[in-house]
């Protein structure tokens, strides 16, 4: 220290504990990150982190994104969700293990591998198929490495070096096994129902395949003359139906009524110029669709009248003539009755109330047909062409191989206006299923597909929860599984409660094959139609663990897999593929289970997704696992919203309101990315934006400046200076008590993957308690003390803080508190991702201290309110320059008397009267009111305060606090 003489003044600020530390304010984050990145790799902290035995393991499963572009914000969301759980429960003292994996076989692929073809005017159907499956691998296997980089440089820890992929050779052997499962358990089937069909890309898609968007279309209501059972209604009665797919009524069938519904008989006693109708003509109709349905036909309600009530028994006895019925040149085609037949599915909310029923084109229709045994028709193609010997329509296609309509719809239009069988016709718009990947229209199409029977009772003896694969799945939900948030449950028991079996087959090249045979001339429903052979299926396996799902297409791969077991000539081989919500659903049987990475009894703590996963992985994932292992594959769901742009609207390329996570990187850093999922609820959609990042990024500068403040105060402490919370001070003592209220909660909010809780909490105890309460009281004692117990106490606080907040946000900004943690712990090995939560002692928790301290900051805000009028009204600069009055009762005052109440409100001086009443007072703190006074005193030199015995001491120009600091 300078000495001080009467001609050369102490220097009093080289005399202050200020701050000191090298971390800026400016983090710099998108620069720095990448050499964080490379650290991590080098010390291998994942790998080290699955050196530590004893732990309690928890896995959460990777529902694998597509390897087929970019990332989206949408990925990213996702990403940092598992991660934050997967860091949190780790320094939490778990073993939390994450494989990161890849969905890289199926139509999307094969699509971008086609659009190639198609720029270079190549035959995809020419191309040899091992060659094409080959291309579609390098294509997947490309975006994989994209895709890893990117995710990596958000941050998201994982063994990334061996992910799981589901083309993986053995994974591809693990899928067909477990396909294997289904044949031998009883639940494989080939049937012929109604699907979702591509005519585009010509196969079966998943209803998670598909999405819903508007097109127009004709919309037509045709009636069905009356030939038999309605002799009370008049010779030229007709029932009238409603439909918006013309071209299905070629494949007609029946006619469905609602037993509940009130129908009429209504006769037409006028017509205008312009009409289909005519005089006379009686029509029936459901009574609250009538007006509109005649409406249609350009009649107005003066135009025909109401002749009496039609009962359902009435209608059960009616059959109707097909309206293309003796059409010449119709060679017969549709020379068959049409019953009507009661369905629970009707309605009266649109249409005419009766439903134009084709088995081969709806599930209502078939599951109709299936029960009254009507007639399946094949009249549409794959191409969604009519047939070519179909009369009147042969050739015409319903979606063009471009996804526009074709000529099917106008085509029977024209024939229904010229043989008389048509009423009306409306242009509508209306909501319809398009394949989202060609995002042309989808059909219900009847195609010989197979499928996994979800009712039937299997014979794999793993009935604990079921015997069938629904019931299974039902007990699963209600039973085995945590949902975060409870409506997941909600929503994914309704889809499996309500759906129908699986189709498992696609029409397509790229993907893990149905390795199955069936019998040559076999009928579906035979016992031997599929075969059922162990031996066999050991061949297959063995294969595919060699060379892969390749081995399929191999010349000869019948007689491979079948020669000395059975006749090859005797068999055919499915060359379909499955269904990649099968290859997903059956990660965890490769990844899980079959990894000595994996889970210890092969299910998952948590599947963590959005919520259209639902009908998605969650869904296939538990169809699938309920048919192999008797269970779902997981114990824990987590569902989170879908991201939108700032005003709420869903993004999209082509109207340039996306958010690439890469921007947002290369500009705030991937911990403003992060602390933007932290700050949200998930469980909604979640919006995102400019004005939105840069609310996130202040939040997280207020937050680097509580961290910069415990590093500098913080600079040369060590454990000579630690104090036992015993011996502090009870300003230090709260700090502790709160610190274990906050570890609860921070504990307990992790394990409900309450992050935005977490975070919260957090955030409000370092801005609120911590930054403009804790730290602004005892800057003083930092700075101005020597080295006083109060001191060393509030800096023992300040290390217990460091290693709290740390750790605390270490899985959310992953970062920033890694440079935190090495600004103190700068060795080579030091990570904070390599250190867990510190265990909070009991003894910290003080409820009656805190209550005291509730009083004590509440009076305080009365002060800091009555010196802020001061300090407008320019009466003051600085809180040092008051030293008011606080009047409180007697027993607020004898708290206040037990501590330096100046001190805490940063005056000069202060006194506290039982009676009496001040000037300023606030209606949230009764009983308290304060009355302004200047501080009496010279300044001193070195901290501030305005005191009486300023200069009066060894040192020129300081207190008597300084002096003893001084030395």
């Amino acid at each position: 220290m300078t000495a001080e003489t009467p001609d050369t003044p102490l220097d009093y600020k080289d005399t202050l504990n200020l701050p000191k530390t090298d971390f800026p304010m400016r983090a710099g984050l998108p620069k720095r990150e990448p050499e964080w990145l490379a650290r991590w790799q080098a010390l291998d902290v994942y790998g080290q982190l699955r050196q530590r035995p004893g732990r309690t393991p928890f896995t959460l499963h990777d529902g694998p994104p597509y390897a087929n572009g970019n990332l989206h914000i949408g990925h990213a969301l996702n990403k940092i969700l598992k991660d934050m759980v997967v860091r949190s429960q780790q320094m939490q003292g778990r073993d939390a293990r994450y494989i990161p994996g890849w969905d890289c076989h199926g139509l999307p692929i094969e699509w971008k591998i086609e659009e190639k073809y198609r720029q270079k005017g190549r035959d995809k159907d020419a191309v040899d198929v091992i060659e094409f499956r080959q291309e579609c691998r390098d294509f997947a296997r490309g975006w994989v490495d994209i895709q890893r980089e990117e995710f990596k440089r958000l941050g998201i820890t994982g063994n990334w070096d061996q992910p799981y992929l589901t083309m993986d050779f053995h994974a591809e052997r693990v899928i067909a096994e477990e396909f294997q499962t289904f044949v031998m358990n009883g639940s494989l089937y080939q049937g012929s129902k109604p699907v979702m069909w591509s005519p585009v890309e010509k196969t079966a898609l998943a209803e998670a395949e598909v999405e819903y968007h508007e097109r127009q279309s004709e919309a037509i209501w045709v009636p069905f003359e009356v030939v038999a059972g309605g002799a009370d209604l008049g010779a030229r009665c007709k029932v009238v139906i409603w439909t918006t797919t013309p071209w299905t009524i070629p494949q007609n069938r029946a006619i469905c009524f609602g037993s509940r519904i009130s129908y009429g008989l209504y006769e037409v006693t006028g017509r205008p110029e312009e009409c289909w109708a005519t005089i006379g003509a009686r029509y029936l109709l459901a009574d609250d669709l009538a007006e509109e349905a005649l409406g249609a036909a350009r009649l107005t309600p003066d135009m025909y009248r109401r002749v009496r009530d039609v009962s359902a028994d009435e209608l059960a006895k009616i059959t109707c003539a097909h309206p293309l019925r003796g059409a010449e040149g119709a060679a017969g085609e549709w020379d068959f009755d049409v019953p009507l037949l009661a369905g629970d599915h009707v309605t009266d909310d649109a249409g005419t109330g009766f439903v134009h029923t084709a088995p081969s084109h709806g599930d209502d229709d078939y599951a109709i047909g299936v029960t009254h045994k009507l007639p399946m028709t094949y009249n549409i193609l794959d191409d969604s062409s009519f047939r070519a010997d179909l009369p009147f329509f042969a050739g015409e296609q319903v979606i063009r191989p471009n996804g526009k309509p074709g000529g099917a719809n106008k085509a029977v239009i024209a024939k229904l206006i010229e043989v008389g069988g048509i009423l009306a016709s409306r242009r509508i718009t209306l909501k319809d299923a398009h394949s989202w990947r060609s995002k042309a229209p989808v059909i219900r199409l009847n195609r010989p597909q197979w499928f996994a029977a979800i009712d039937v009772p299997l014979n794999d003896g793993m009935d604990e929860y079921g015997k069938t694969i629904r019931e299974r799945a039902l007990t699963s939900i209600d039973q085995l599984v945590t949902w975060t948030p409870q409506t997941g449950r909600n929503r994914l028991h309704s889809m499996i409660e309500a759906r129908p079996d699986w189709v498992l087959s696609r029409q397509r090249a790229w993907g893990v094959p149905l390795t199955c045979f069936t019998k040559v001339g076999a009928a579906h429903d035979d016992p031997d139609f599929l075969l059922r052979n162990a031996e066999v299926n050991a061949r297959i396996n063995a294969a595919f663990e060699a060379e892969g799902a390749d081995a399929w297409y191999k010349d000869g791969a019948k007689e491979r897999f079948l020669a000395g077991i059975v006749d090859p000539n005797e068999y055919n081989q499915v060359m379909d593929i499955l269904d990649v919500w099968f290859d997903s659903g059956s990660t965890h049987a490769f990844t899980l289970r079959d990894r000595t990475d994996g889970s210890d009894d092969g299910l998952a703590d948590l599947y963590l997704e959005g919520t259209d996963q639902h009908r998605g992985w969650f869904h296939s994932s538990m169809l699938q696992a309920c048919g192999t292992r008797g269970r779902a594959p997981y114990r824990g769901v987590l569902t989170h919203g879908f991201t939108l742009d700032a005003k709420g609207n869903k993004m999209s390329k082509s109207v340039g309101n996306t958010v690439a996570p890469e921007k947002v990187v290369k500009q705030y850093g991937a911990d403003i990315l992060r602390l933007w999922v932290a700050q949200a609820d998930y469980t909604v959609d979640l919006r995102i934006g400019d004005e939105i990042l840069k609310g996130v990024a202040d939040s997280y500068r207020r937050l680097r400046n509580t961290m910069r403040f415990l590093l500098g105060a913080l600079s040369d402490f060590s454990d000579a200076d630690r104090v036992e919370p015993a011996d502090m001070p009870e300003l230090e003592q709260w700090v502790l008590h709160r610190l274990s209220e906050l570890d609860e909660q921070v504990r307990a909010g992790y394990d409900a993957y309450d992050f935005p809780g977490v975070w919260n909490a957090v955030f409000q105890f370092c801005t609120v308690e911590l930054s403009a309460f804790y730290f602004d009281v005892r800057k003083d004692a930092l700075y101005c003390d020597g080295d006083t117990a109060r001191r060393r106490a509030a800096r023992t606080v300040l290390d217990i803080l460091f290693h709290r907040l740390t750790t605390w946000l270490a899985p959310v900004l992953v970062f920033t508190m890694e440079e935190v943690w090495l600004e103190r712990n700068p060795g080579e090995g030091a990570s904070v991702h390599l250190e867990d939560i510190p265990e909070t002692p009991s003894t910290w928790r003080n409820e009656a201290l805190a209550a005291k301290w509730s009083t004590i900051r509440a009076v305080r805000r009365v002060v800091t309110g009555a010196l802020e009028i001061e300090r407008r009204e320019k009466t003051i600069g600085a809180s040092l320059e008051a030293a008011p009055s606080v009047h409180v009762d007697a027993a607020t005052k004898a708290v206040l008397d037990t501590v330096d109440f100046d001190d805490i409100c940063i005056t000069s001086a202060i006194s506290v009267a039982d009676a009496g009443e001040g000037a300023f007072t606030l209606d949230d703190v009764p009983g308290v009111s304060v009355t302004f006074a200047k501080a009496e005193g010279e300044k001193c030199q070195r901290c501030w305060k305005i005191l009486p015995d300023v200069g009066t001491h060894a040192h020129t120009g300081v207190c008597g606090r300084c002096d003893d600091a001084l030395g």
